[in-house]
């Protein structure tokens, strides 16, 4: 199935942290475009096991685009009880270490025997004294295990959305080539006519041109050598080939979106050859309804790069 680039999925899990502590693990999987796989990882210390396994997970699963994974966690305050209301966990906070306490306070004391005019330590600057509080943190494989699990599941929701958008991009990319087609099935066929009006006008202007500067000739020899000059013209401005390789590489976009797996950097390339036949159609065009029919199919092609950037 054809993918785009970008997609997103999320996915929680909860670690238990002991004492009837619970977190509340959150894992995010962001993807953007990228010529070639990327991978980011902002996760907390705890999480910073499950990188392996995660990096693992999605080189199997994705070939191109910059992925990153974020984690983070909250501890789960609140249990419910028989009458179904939230009470808040005493352990949820923390414990106080009661030597890092005391310790801290000898501490402000001695200080204040050479500064006594400092304040004392406010109480939440006790509390955030390093050491002071001692959280709950949990087994480490409690939390690489709950990381994976998440991260997983957020990843197979991004797949999920990248598969989706993919397919709303391929029915645009579809709608562009019929659009081109029709713009193909319309000017083929009156380019011959193009061609010999041109051949006609280059022709009497030939005449008048030589008439003018070798009136000495004879008028055979003179007609021979204008209809050799416009039919060596006519051989340069036949599109002929443009149009047969045009129709061509729109039948491998149809085939390469039809197919499964990863087609982006195969379309890149066919949006290459499809501007390239356009600019020939351009540059040798012979009637303005080929020259605005050529423009038109840069400009829907230029539409087709635009979306083809997003396919994986």
């Amino acid at each position: 199935m054809i993918s785009s680039m970008t997609g997103y999925g999320s996915a929680s899990r909860q670690v238990s942290l002991g004492a009837g502590v619970v977190a509340d693990l959150q894992v995010e999987c962001r993807a953007v475009n990228s010529r070639f796989l990327d991978l980011g990882f902002r996760l907390p210390d705890e999480c910073r096991g499950a990188e392996p396994a995660l990096r693992e997970l999605v080189t199997q699963s994705l070939s191109r685009g910059k992925v990153e994974f974020r984690a983070a966690w909250r501890i789960n305050s609140s249990n419910n009880n028989n009458s179904g209301a939230a009470t808040a966990n005493p352990h949820s906070l923390g414990t106080l270490n009661q030597d890092r306490l005391d310790a801290l306070y000898t501490l402000q004391e001695k200080a204040q025997l050479s500064f006594p005019n400092a304040p004392e330590l406010r109480m939440g600057e006790i509390l955030r004294w390093p050491g002071i509080v001692s959280e709950p943190r949990g087994e480490e494989e409690g939390w690489v295990a709950a990381t994976i699990e998440a991260g997983k599941a957020a990843l197979a929701v991004l797949l999920e959305s990248r598969h989706a958008e993919g397919k709303a991009l391929v029915g645009v990319l579809n709608h562009i080539t019929t659009q081109m087609r029709e713009i193909v099935k319309t000017i083929e066929p009156k380019v011959p006519q193009y061609v010999a009006q041109y051949q006609e006008k280059l022709t009497e202007r030939l005449s008048e041109a030589l008439a003018a500067q070798e009136q000495a000739k004879a008028g055979a020899e003179l007609m021979e050598r204008i209809r050799q000059e416009v039919v060596l013209y006519a051989v340069r401005i036949d599109v002929a080939e443009e149009f047969a390789r045009l129709k061509t590489h729109l039948q491998a976009v149809d085939t390469a979106l039809a197919g499964k797996g990863p087609v982006g950097k195969r379309l890149d390339f066919l949006m290459q050859e499809l501007n390239r036949e356009a600019n020939t159609l351009s540059s040798k065009s012979v009637s303005e309804e080929c020259t605005q029919a050529a423009l038109e199919l840069k400009l829907f092609i230029e539409q087709m790069r635009e979306q083809v950037q997003n396919l994986e």
